[in-house]
C-alpha cells in the first residue's frame, strides 16, 4: 500500500487525524489500535449527542451539521417504515483535492471506525464507500476491510474520477448502478438514497473526524479550535506551494501560517474551497483564519478545504479561463444552466481574458444560470467566475487594452491534462472554406455562437461528450465543409 501517489502531510498542533502517520506512513490495523486505542459503539441518543456537542459539520464543501442529518434519517425511517444505510463520499472528484484520498491510503480504519459508529447507530442495513477509479486508495481501503469485522455489510463502490461525480445525488446514482451524474432534481438522500432507502451520506473526514470525537468525548475534543467550530480540520494546500502539502490545523489558525508552512507565496490571490470555492486578496488572507466563519468573514470559503496559493508567476484571468472551460465541460450536460449556460460564461472569462469582453458580461452569464441548476455545478461555476471579478479587478484593467499583463499561464490550477485546453476532441474551422453562412450556431448554439462578422465562434477548449453529437450534426451540414472535430 504504497504512500507516493499522496501530498506529504503536515500539521500545526498536536495531530489526530494524522497521528501516527510520520511514524507508521500508513496506519493498518495493529498500528491504528496503538495510535487510537480502542472505541466502542455509540447508541441513536449518544450519537446525536456528540455530534451535536462538538458541531461537527460535513467536511466535503457544503458544511452541513451531521447531527442535523442523522435527525432527517432517522424521521425518514421512521416515517416510511424502512432500513437506513450509511455512505461514505470519499471520491473526491476535485483536481485539486487530496485530503480525503490522504485519509483512504494512509488512515483507513478512521474511515472505517466513524463508518462503523453511523451504521450501529441507525441500524443500518448497509454501509457503502464510495471512491473514484482513479487508483488511489483503493487497495489501502479494501486491505482495511479485510483487516477487521463491520457492524453491517460493508461494500466498496468506485465511480468515474470527474468532477460531478462526487456530488451527493451523483454518487447515489452511481452506487444503484445508474449514471454517475446528479439526478436532474433535487432529491434528499435521507428521504431516497441507495436502494430507495432513507441514506445519511457524507464525505470521508467527517467519518473519521467522528471517530476522533467518539474517543476524546466532547469536551477533550473541543479543546483545540475555536468556540463555534472546535476541532481540527484538513487543507490541501497546491498551487505555488514549494510543498505542496495536506495540512492538519485547529480551526482559529492564521491562514498565512499554513501557507508559510507549504512555502506558498499568495500572489495576486488565493482559491479558497477549491473550483466552486471563491477567491481571496492577499489582504484578506493575511487577516483570516482556518474557520468556515473566518473565512466567509474575509471574502472565502472553506469549501472542501482546499486552499490554492496562484504565486506571482502566472496570470490569474488566465488561470480562471481554463478552470470555468474545464468545468463547462464537466457539467452532466442534462439541463440548461450547463447545456447552455456555462458554455456561455466560459467564452465570457475567455472574452475577458483576451481584453476583449467587459466584467458586465461576465455578470451577466454568471447571472442566468444562479440558482437554476438540477444541481449545484452551475451556482459554484458562477462564483467561482465573479468572485474571481473581484478580487483581480486590476489584471482585467491590464487586459482590456489587449495586451494582458505580461505573464504567461502556468496551469497552477491543477486541471487534469487530458482535460485541458489541447487536449481531446476539438472544434476547428477552416478559414478558407468559410463563409459565415451561420447555420453551424443554429445546429448547435450551445457550443458555436456568431461573432459580430457572422463567423462562429467557440470556446478554444476540447467538446464536451455531451455535446459532440451536435458537433458532428453541425459538421454534416456545413454548406462549405468548413468544420473539423479533430483529437489533439
Amino acid at each position: 500500500m504504497s504512500v507516493a501517489s499522496v501530498p506529504p502531510v503536515a500539521c500545526v498542533g498536536v495531530p489526530r487525524l494524522t497521528a501516527g502517520l510520520d511514524e507508521f506512513g500508513r496506519l493498518d490495523l495493529l498500528a491504528h489500535e496503538e495510535v487510537h486505542g480502542p472505541i466502542g459503539p455509540l447508541s441513536t441518543s449518544d450519537l446525536i449527542r456528540l455530534t451535536d456537542a462538538i458541531a461537527l459539520q460535513g467536511r466535503g464543501g457544503a458544511g452541513f451539521p451531521f447531527a442535523k442529518k442523522i435527525r432527517a434519517v432517522l424521521e425518514s425511517a421512521a416515517k416510511q417504515d424502512k432500513p437506513t444505510v450509511v455512505v461514505v463520499n470519499a471520491t473526491e472528484g476535485e483536481p485539486a483535492a487530496w485530503k480525503d484520498k490522504v485519509l483512504l491510503t494512509r488512515a483507513p480504519h478512521l474511515i472505517l471506525d466513524g463508518a462503523a459508529l453511523a451504521g450501529f447507530a441507525l441500524d443500518a442495513e448497509e454501509i457503502v464507500i464510495g471512491i473514484a477509479d482513479d487508483g488511489v486508495g483503493g487497495a489501502s481501503l479494501a486491505a482495511a476491510l479485510a483487516e477487521r469485522r463491520m457492524p453491517v455489510k460493508t461494500s466498496i463502490v468506485t465511480v468515474p474520477h470527474r468532477f460531478i461525480s462526487g456530488e451527493g445525488g451523483a454518487l447515489v446514482r452511481g452506487i444503484n448502478g445508474e449514471a454517475h451524474i446528479p439526478p436532474g432534481r433535487k432529491v434528499r438522500a435521507s428521504d431516497t438514497g441507495v436502494n430507495g432507502l432513507p441514506t445519511l451520506l457524507s464525505n470521508a473526514e467527517t467519518y473519521a473526524q467522528l471517530a476522533i470525537a467518539a474517543r476524546l468525548g466532547p469536551y477533550e475534543y473541543a479543546a483545540v479550535g475555536t468556540a463555534d467550530e472546535p476541532g481540527t480540520v484538513m487543507l490541501t494546500v497546491t498551487g505555488s506551494a514549494a510543498r505542496p502539502a495536506v495540512v492538519e490545523c485547529p480551526t482559529g489558525t492564521p491562514l498565512a501560517e499554513v501557507l508559510r508552512m507549504c512555502q506558498a507565496p499568495v500572489g495576486p490571490g488565493l482559491l479558497t474551497g477549491g473550483f466552486h470555492g471563491k477567491w481571496m486578496t492577499p489582504e484578506a488572507v493575511a487577516r483570516a483564519e482556518v474557520s468556515r466563519k473566518s473565512l466567509m468573514a474575509n471574502g472565502g470559503t472553506l469549501g472542501a478545504g482546499i486552499m490554492i496559493p496562484l504565486g506571482d508567476r502566472t496570470c490569474p484571468l488566465g488561470e480562471a479561463a481554463r478552470v470555468v472551460r474545464y468545468l463547462a465541460g464537466e457539467s452532466a450536460g442534462q439541463c440548461g444552466p450547463c447545456r447552455l449556460g456555462l458554455p456561455d460564461l466560459a467564452r465570457a472569462v475567455d472574452g475577458i481574458a483576451a481584453g476583449g469582453a467587459a466584467p458586465d458580461v461576465v455578470r451577466a452569464a454568471a447571472g442566468v444560470v444562479k440558482g437554476r441548476g438540477a444541481c449545484s455545478h452551475p451556482d459554484g461555476t458562477a462564483r467561482f467566475a465573479t468572485s474571481a471579478l473581484e478580487v483581480f479587478a486590476a489584471d482585467i484593467a491590464a487586459h482590456a487594452g489587449g495586451d494582458g499583463c505580461g505573464k504567461k499561464v502556468k496551469g497552477v490550477l491543477p486541471i487534469p491534462a487530458k482535460l485541458d485546453a489541447g487536449g481531446g476532441p476539438r472544434l476547428t474551422v477552416d478559414w478558407t472554406r468559410c463563409d459565415g453562412h451561420g447555420l453551424c450556431a443554429h445546429v448547435v448554439p450551445e457550443l458555436i455562437q456568431l461573432d459580430g462578422n457572422g463567423f462562429p465562434a467557440f470556446p478554444p477548449a476540447p467538446v464536451p461528450p455531451w455535446l459532440q453529437p451536435g458537433a458532428r450534426k453541425a459538421i454534416s451540414m456545413c454548406p462549405a465543409l468548413a468544420l473539423r472535430l479533430t483529437d489533439a
